[in-house]
């Protein structure tokens, strides 16, 4: 990605304390976006890399020492006044006490309560980002047999799956609203959200948590579905930003790898993905004969992490 001398490059981070806690700080009044809370981080120095950069000011910053961190997401946002990239990885181990080591305001925030502070607008990504996890299991259609369905769900679940879009779209109404509050039961005792492949006023009639929309549903939207989680189906540039542009909470690009389900798509590679994620201005899932091996280069290429059927679903047997 081009930067150009006008856009300020920033490395920042979204560091987790193991209890589901992020932290945060809060920018001093003097500053641009001053007394907005962000997440940590600061500007690149000539010649350093984004890694360098990140590890030196979570240092000086708070005191710490990062241990392990990731790719996350990158945001390009333009304010009136000033464009800005931001560098965001995900740190999950490091040694030290966090501190205000300049003075600032930190907190340990729950992913829940995020919504009650007032953040910079470049910020937006980054929450929803934080809020989703690295892997989006699709369901395989659940055929004839709902119990053996309901039991291969459970054994996926319990893998740790947290989000979920239910795939069946060619069920009748009738054994769809049977079968979706025994998804949604099993889901919720797992803790994991779950999406519907459907129009979003059948997925707000059955309760669930949200809907994900093909390409078609997500081109013909001229505004965000409210009240749900929203994801969506991306094969081009153009559409994952509209999907940007109307607010969606994420979406999936597709196919990043070639798949017996459609042997004539061509696949986008992992340089098709990256083109995608870097235009996006929300998080992108990959999808397209991915497998959990394949985590780290997606990661690397700008995605939050994977979508799949076969590679999360467990069978039985397995």
């Amino acid at each position: 990605m081009d930067i150009t001398p006008a856009r300020v490059h920033v490395a920042a981070a979204a560091i987790f304390d193991g209890r589901g806690r992020v932290l945060i700080s809060r920018r001093p009044a003097h500053l641009h976006q001053g007394d907005l809370w962000e997440f940590p981080g600061g500007k690149l120095e000539p010649g350093e890399s984004v890694e360098c950069a990140l590890y030196r000011e979570l240092y000086e910053e708070l005191g710490i020492r990062v241990q392990a961190a990731r790719p996350l997401i990158r945001v390009l946002h333009d304010y009136h006044d000033k464009s800005v990239l931001l560098d965001v990885w995900r740190v999950d181990h490091f040694t030290g006490t966090a501190l205000g080591c300049e003075g600032q305001a930190i907190e340990w925030v729950s992913i829940d309560a995020l919504g009650g502070y007032c953040f910079p607008a470049a910020n937006t990504p980054i929450i929803k980002a934080v809020s989703l996890p690295d892997r989006y299991l699709v369901t395989p259609a659940p055929g004839l047999d709902h119990e053996v369905f309901l039991d291969e769900l459970e054994n996926t679940l319990a893998c740790g799956i947290s989000l979920v879009q239910l795939r069946a779209k060619l069920l009748p109404d009738a054994a769809l609203h049977t079968l979706v509050p025994k998804v949604q039961q099993r889901c919720r005792q797992a803790g994991a959200r779950l999406l519907l492949n459907t129009g979003t006023a059948v997925a707000a009639e059955l309760g669930v948590d949200g809907v994900h929309l093909t390409s078609a549903c997500l081109r013909a939207l001229s505004a965000r579905p409210s009240g749900q989680l929203v994801g969506a189906s991306c094969h081009t540039i153009e559409e994952v930003q509209h999907a940007g542009d109307l607010g969606l909470d994420f979406v999936v690009v597709s196919p990043v790898k070639q798949t017996t389900s459609h042997p004539d798509a061509r696949p986008l590679g992992y340089q098709g993905l990256l083109q995608m994620t870097e235009r996006a201005t929300v998080p992108v899932y990959a999808l397209g004969g991915m497998q959990p091996p394949d985590m780290d280069e997606a990661f690397r290429h700008g995605a939050q992490g994977i979508a799949a059927i076969s590679g999360l679903w467990v069978t039985q047997g397995q």
